[in-house]
């Protein structure tokens, strides 16, 4: 009688299982059986039954060939429920608010995906939503690189399956751009703009990849296994890499101010560019793509300082100079 009702319950609790099985298939690529069937707490025979159940829905879940074999949910004619706990539709609901942030044209569609989410939210996720996204100020530049919004989907399915791929890069200097073949490991907002940590097959090393910059990105449907990251994390070093990049524009600037109270007033920069002459004063080379940067650095020292550099650029800043000077000569004549 106990395995009679043992089978009653399996077939009562079958459409949450289902359920449960299409959100573990949302979350990544493909599962195995054994995995399916574990995570659940079933048999791998009661996996192909809920499997066969889902196709005869209409749910377009595919077997896959390999060592073990497995299953993966295509995209079809049917969208399947999208299952999210509170965290999650909070979490997507505050993004969709930000969504502008370097992603090229993608605010209109943010906006009509975000009045489609609030309409099935509970009133309570609304109200802390409402709460959260109320809060956040955007600071980004409106001039600023933006990265396709397709492009970014193909790049972020591929560091999601680990999926090699392939793309042109267009070069910083001449504007070229060349074709890579890499293993992405993670997409990284920094700065307003979109960054791909990959390990690079061709250079068989990492490299950073501005995401605004890729071209014909495709996913090859080869896996591998991701290496080992010679970092603390993505962030810290795509943050690394930004700092050590070749600039358009470099100064050389003698500061009147101790190494170490220099370094903690740019902290975007790494102590590398910071070097002590022996004398309370430090060396500090600057680096920017446009000259206003570099002003912003300047000020930011804090201190007296010298300065070497591009002709075109001292000019800007004398430039810059003269107007503050005059607007302050103006302030007080005002005054």
């Amino acid at each position: 009688m106990s395995a009679r009702y043992a089978r009653v319950g399996v077939m009562r609790n079958m459409p949450a299982r289902m359920l449960q099985m299409l959100s573990l298939m949302q979350s990544r690529r493909e599962w195995s059986g054994g995995e399916l069937a574990e995570r659940l707490g079933v048999t791998e025979r009661t996996i192909r039954r809920d499997v066969a159940r889902l196709r005869e829905l209409g749910y377009p879940v595919q077997g896959t060939t390999g060592t073990v074999g497995g299953y993966r949910l295509e995209s079809g004619t049917r969208v399947p429920p999208l299952l999210l706990d509170d965290d999650e539709a909070v979490a997507i609901a505050v993004a969709l608010k930000t969504a502008a942030a370097g992603v090229n044209g993608i605010e209109e569609t943010a906006v009509r995906a975000l009045v489609k989410l609030e309409q099935v939210l509970p009133a309570r996720l609304r109200a802390q939503v409402a709460t959260v996204g109320d809060a956040i100020v955007s600071a980004q530049r409106p001039d600023g690189p933006r990265a396709d919004p397709d492009v970014l989907g193909v790049v972020a399915t591929a560091c999601r399956d680990n999926d090699v791929l392939t793309f042109r890069h267009q070069r910083r200097g001449d504007g070229a751009d060349a074709a890579r073949r890499v293993e992405p490991y993670s997409l990284v907002m920094s700065y307003d703009r979109w960054y791909l940590l990959a390990y690079d097959l061709h250079r068989d090393d990492w490299r950073t990849f501005r995401v605004d910059r890729i071209n014909d990105a495709t996913l090859t449907g080869r896996r591998f296994d991701p290496r080992e990251l010679p970092a603390e994390s993505a962030a810290a070093y795509v943050a690394l890499t930004i700092a050590k990049a070749p600039y358009r524009y470099t100064l050389d600037v003698v500061v009147a101010a101790p190494a170490e109270a220099v370094t903690s007033r740019l902290r975007a920069l790494v102590t590398e560019r910071v070097e002590p002459n022996g004398d309370g004063t430090c060396t500090v080379r600057l680096g920017a793509d446009r000259p206003e940067i570099l002003a912003q650095r300047l000020v930011a020292l804090d201190a007296d300082f010298s300065v070497e550099g591009p002709s075109d650029v001292l000019e800007y800043l004398r430039s810059v100079g003269h107007r503050l000077i005059a607007a302050t000569r103006a302030g007080d004549q005002g005054g």
